[in-house]
């Protein structure tokens, strides 16, 4: 089984048995010569069965009493490979001379002898000729030398102990062998059997040609094959899966996930060296065995291991894995502050002794810049992007390495979802009666909870309250109260109800007020799968990664008929499943308002008015502005104790979340292997990590490339909205035509009809007590 991407990249290869089929008249013809000589030279003379083959045959078991291999005909040889087992016994002899005269009856001889050169059996899991030829040489059959055939055409007598990687010296010998045959055949003329003699067995073992390493991608399409078709037929018949991602998508999808991962730990400080192989005192080690010891050790996602052989005073020399010493600069040493614990470092290195010693083994990676100590980063990350017209997976990527945890934390993590889930509940509100002018209490909660005896203190991140604020402004500032008073009045039952609209399933939504500030868990697919109801008009999509699946006949046996939103629908020659709409086309486009200004903060007036949205480092990304222009939105994310940091946005074609936390082992490990330095439970996110300085700079890494290939079209203003020219400090009506206002759209029948007093203030709203109004 091979695995795709959209774009024909090959993602990985499943299976026990490597098969390439090839028409007959696409296989060279002294490789079809090598054959004949070998196996079968009367092959086009004969029935099926060769006479003087089982005269042979007849003759050793006379002189031996046992009945020996060979002396098969290709016919019987296939039939055998097709049908039979390989003992020997009478009984298998003539069921297997049957069979082959039934085939002879059937079919041609090029259709047997083609049958015969893709079904043979090679080693190393290669079955046929094209097969064999990538194996063992990297090569399709026609780029084959004459000695490379012959040598392919030795391997079916043993296939495991004459191949030339097991035994090149018995490789050598059967490769004479067919040399000769086909001398004697007249196939090859003296001297191109004696230059194939001499050519050296120059061979190594060629896996899969693989183009593009998404294993976390591969792992869900090998999970997804097995449980349509079970494992065996899963891995063994041949299937090309041809994925919905994208392979420029993936790439930058995981590239930014690692990025970003060594930036987190880079802040935090360098833990020292993964083991000293030698004190200061003893004797350094031989180069060489140097080399071997560094043989053993593992590559782990962008970080390589290194030997520190001697140390400068602003640079070392350490000795790669590859067995070559390379300059450590300074430049890739001075960020190494001694880490103390998650929110302190030591004192900046002066010198590189500060940092390094000799006989440290050590982790380095390759930068622009050069090369940079590193370590494998402690917090793990994830990037899930999908397009939100119809689910199709962009770009999936689960985790630093996936040679340390094959836990796919982008389908399977489920965290609390912290300030991600607020778009959700303004939705809710906009569809209570709420507005995005409406005005709301940015104050202190402290709520008396008599069945636990403490209080019940909700906080802003940061700390800082501002009284009375548009709705649509405290969404883009992650109001944490206002979100409370929010689902207060709606009520509890409402808002989860709501949600359920998502696609979030009611029984894992908590049933209480912590809910409006992400309190639920919830995997990064379906963060992403909900902000899709907001970028396609507010459709509810099933996200899905297959796009279709090949038989080895190359014959389309699997087309996703994924349900689309209703934008795609316009076409009425075309057959579509339409998803269901799930909220009104004017929601979805006045939360996108709003979480627009997350990223734009107060818009042309910000200069005069000073805010700024949690997303405001979208602005600094010369790409996405390129690309996007304003036509991007997003929301930061992060849970009250910090211990998941979230970002999820999008344009009108493509969104993406992204998110950066420790694992929770209890839940990561069954089949995985974890990092052994992290703690058995969550840790939080140290320091002054957050949504916004930790998972948004990695979802911007990636929507800086994924945008290059990504529809982004501005988002229309739905009909049936209204505008109307606001005071910003009211929310009221105004007259006025200045930085004190601005036009927001509304719901029909929900704008404000009062006008703002041009001496009136927010303030004047509220009363004393802790409600909304």
């Amino acid at each position: 089984m091979q695995v795709y991407s959209s774009d024909g990249e090959m993602i990985a290869q499943f299976g026990e048995i490597r098969r390439i089929p090839l028409q007959l008249e696409d296989i060279p013809q002294p490789l079809i010569n090598a054959f004949l000589a070998t196996e079968d030279q009367r092959f086009y003379d004969h029935f099926g069965i060769d006479p003087i083959g089982v005269a042979r045959a007849f003759a050793l078991l006379v002189s031996t009493g046992e009945i020996q291999g060979g002396g098969s005909t290709i016919t019987q040889q296939l039939a055998r490979n097709f049908y039979l087992s390989f003992e020997q016994t009478w009984t298998r002899k003539i069921k297997e001379a049957f069979i082959s005269l039934r085939m002879e009856k059937e079919l041609s001889k090029d259709e047997i002898l083609e049958l015969y050169l893709n079904k043979i059996t090679f080693g190393h899991r290669a079955h046929g000729v094209g097969a064999a030829a990538q194996v063992y040489y990297g090569k399709e059959v026609q780029d084959l030398t004459l000695a490379q055939m012959a040598m392919i055409a030795g391997l079916p007598k043993a296939p495991s102990t004459m191949n030339p990687i097991s035994n090149p010296e018995r490789a050598r010998e059967r490769r004479a062998v067919v040399l000769g045959r086909m001398l004697a055949e007249n196939f090859i003329s003296e001297s191109q059997y004696r230059e194939a003699l001499a050519e050296p067995i120059d061979t190594r073992l060629h896996g899969a040609e693989v183009t593009m390493s998404a294993p976390y991608l591969a792992e869900m399409v090998r999970a997804d094959m097995v449980a349509r078709y079970g494992e065996d037929a899963a891995y063994n018949s041949g299937f090309k899966v041809y994925t919905t991602v994208n392979a420029k998508q993936q790439r930058a999808a995981q590239r930014a996930v690692q990025l970003n991962l060594h930036g987190y730990d880079e802040r935090h400080g360098y833990r020292g060296a993964e083991q000293v192989l030698w004190q200061p005192e003893d004797e350094a080690w031989e180069l060489d065995a140097i080399r071997e010891f560094l043989r053993e050790q593992e590559s782990i996602g962008l970080t390589v291991p290194a030997v520190v052989l001697s140390v400068s005073e602003q640079s070392a020399q350490v000795l790669t894995a590859s067995g070559e010493a390379r300059e450590l600069p300074w430049s890739g040493l001075a960020w190494a502050r001694p880490y103390m614990h998650a929110d302190r470092q030591g004192p900046a290195p002066k010198v590189a002794a500060d940092v390094l010693a000799p006989g440290e083994l050590i982790r380095i990676r390759a930068t622009e810049q050069g090369l940079r100590l590193a370590q494998v980063p402690e917090p793990s990350g994830a990037i899930i992007s999908l397009r939100p017209q119809d689910g199709s997976i962009a770009a999936a990527v689960g985790g630093y390495s996936f040679a340390i945890s094959q836990y796919n934390r982008s389908i399977q993590a489920e965290r609390q979802a912290g300030s991600n889930i607020k778009p959700f509940i303004y939705s809710a509100a906009l569809e209570n009666g709420f507005t995005l002018a409406t005005l709301v209490n940015d104050a202190p909660i402290n709520q008396w909870n008599p069945g636990s005896g403490i209080a019940w203190r909700p906080r802003n991140s940061p700390d800082v309250y501002e009284g009375p604020i548009r709705v649509r402004q405290a969404l883009a500032k992650s109001k944490n109260v206002v979100s409370v008073r929010l689902m207060r009045a709606m009520g509890i039952d409402t808002t989860v109800e709501y949600l359920t609209r998502f696609g979030f399933a009611m029984d894992e939504l908590p049933r209480n007020e912590s809910l409006s500030l992400g309190s639920a868990s919830m995997t990064p697919l379906e963060v992403a799968r909900g902000y899709a109801v907001f970028a396609n008009g507010g459709y509810l999509v099933n996200p899905y990664f297959i796009e279709r699946i090949v038989d080895n006949n190359d014959e389309v046996v699997y087309t996703a008929r994924p349900a689309v939103a209703c934008v795609l629908c316009e076409d009425e020659q075309r057959e579509v499943v339409q998803a269901p709409q799930v909220i009104s086309e004017q929601n979805a486009y006045l939360v996108t308002e709003a979480m627009n200004s997350a990223v734009w903060g107060g818009g042309s007036w910000q200069h005069r008015t000073g805010w700024n949205g949690t997303a405001w480092r979208i602005q600094r990304s010369k790409p996405i502005i390129d690309l996007a222009g304003r036509n991007i939105v997003g929301k930061t994310g992060t849970t009250n104790d910090v211990k998941d940091t979230w970002f999820s946005g999008f344009v009108s074609g493509l969104v993406t979340t992204a998110w950066v936390g420790f694992d929770n082992l209890e839940r990561a490990l069954g089949s995985t292997t974890m990092n052994e330095n992290l703690d058995s439970d969550e840790q939080p996110i140290s320091g002054t990590e957050g949504g916004a300085k930790t998972a948004l700079p990695m979802w911007i890494d990636y929507m800086e490339t994924a945008l290059e290939d990504a529809t982004v079209e501005p988002f229309q203003v739905p009909p049936g909205l209204v505008m109307a020219r606001i005071d910003l400090a009211t929310g009221k009506l105004s007259r006025k035509n200045d930085y004190t206002t601005r036009f927001e759209y509304f719901l029909p029948g929900t704008a404000p009809t009062e006008y703002a007093d041009s001496k009136s203030s927010s303030k004047d709203i509220f009363s004393d007590d802790d409600s909304i109004f």
